[in-house]
């Protein structure tokens, strides 16, 4: 099983974690409520994980846009 972060805006990977044995309080997943779950976190066939992050580049983009926040996506 691994655990892949990818952008949510971009698609860019941002990285991976490679381990049997991590469990989500380690991750921080337990700070999410249900829907945060639901939109950050999904689970793929193969048994990996995927979570929804923001990469760096997009990060500065809404820092230097605030009203980028308005949109589901400004990446076009």
């Amino acid at each position: 099983m691994s655990i892949h972060y990818k952008c949510r805006h971009c698609g860019v990977a941002v990285g991976t974690i490679d381990s049997v044995s991590v469990n989500s309080q380690e991750l921080g997943f337990h700070q999410l409520d249900d829907q945060e779950r639901m939109d950050m976190i999904s689970y793929q066939n193969n048994g990996d994980i995927e979570v929804k992050t923001i990469c760096e580049d997009c990060q500065e983009a809404l820092d230097r846009n605030p009203q980028f926040h308005e949109n589901q996506t400004f990446i076009h």
